[in-house]
């Protein structure tokens, strides 16, 4: 359960782990960076793109590109093998006010791509953050989904796409939501606590559900990633060799493999040398092939 540094990248915020099998690859993002990375799981080989935003979160698009959540709304990107990127907005939100991006983000089983808004200075305590639901031919400004939350984070699906997850990572909440989730709409309904957060090590961050409908959570600042059951009870927690994990998700070739990005603070780097790398776990379960988004 050891966890394993595979690409020691020093993100200033590493996020949204996507495993792309046709490739044998491992794709993130660093926020501010604006950057699109690329490992190659057969060669250790690390490739990288500058987008003209900053970049929250990604989807592989069916058409081999990808779907983005950045700061003024969903683009389309497609990165080119010479570091070039070809970028186009898709559809704009009207964020609540202007000192805002997108941040975590994740496709439904029926690849509607979702992703949440916030506030960049989380000191504000502002719970203007408000998640959206991007399809295909949507230009914008896209209708808020859900609202009143201060760092939308957490996003996941149940195996059979019923039930929707939803944490808000802001200190002063610290809660994890389950939704019914219609698959036919797109349309989330019955809110309700799934786990509360302030009971456990860390905050909740970025997530991933694997084969068995378990929802895996990184816990930021415990350097933890936790298994919570479909009835919201704490399985089991696996370590990082970081305080701040961000988001998890399963690849390689049998999706056996837990892959962790991780943010490299301003401060303490000499008690985290490690910090802002991407980590890869055996977790002991399967998870899930990530669905592509549908045109």
């Amino acid at each position: 359960m050891q966890a394993e540094l595979i690409v020691d990248t020093r993100n200033a915020v590493g996020e949204c782990p996507v495993w792309v099998p046709e490739e044998n690859a491992l794709y993130w993002v660093d926020i501010p960076a604006g950057g699109l990375q690329r490992w190659s799981a057969a060669t250790g080989h690390v490739d990288a793109w500058t987008t003209p935003e900053m970049l929250a979160c990604i989807t592989r698009h069916r058409d081999g590109g990808w779907v983005a959540g950045m700061e003024s709304g969903f683009f389309h990107l497609r990165p080119h093998n010479d570091g070039s990127l070809d970028s186009e907005l898709l559809a704009h939100v009207d964020h609540a006010r202007p000192d805002m991006r997108l941040n975590d983000g994740r496709c439904d089983r029926q690849g509607r791509f979702w992703a949440g808004s916030m506030v960049l200075n989380m000191g504000a305590n502002a719970a203007d953050g408000t998640l959206y639901r991007y399809s295909h031919g949507q230009r914008g400004p896209l209708e808020p989904r859900l609202t009143g939350f201060i760092v939308p984070n957490g996003l996941g699906f149940s195996p059979d796409g019923q039930t929707m997850y939803l944490s808000d990572s802001h200190p002063l909440a610290q809660q994890i939501w389950a939704f019914d989730y219609d698959i036919a709409s797109g349309t989330p309904s019955n809110q309700r606590l799934f786990v509360d957060m302030n009971h456990f090590e860390g905050r909740p961050d970025g997530a991933a559900v694997d084969a068995d409908g378990c929802y895996w959570i990184c816990a930021n600042d415990a350097g933890l990633i936790h298994r919570f059951t479909p009835d919201g009870r704490l399985d089991r927690s696996l370590s990082v060799p970081v305080k701040k994990p961000t988001m998890c998700a399963f690849g390689g070739s049998r999706l056996d493999t837990l892959f962790v990005t991780s943010i490299r603070p301003g401060d303490d780097h000499d008690e985290q040398s490690l910090a802002g790398g991407v980590f890869a776990l055996n977790p002991g379960v399967k998870g899930l092939p990530e669905p592509l988004f549908q045109d």
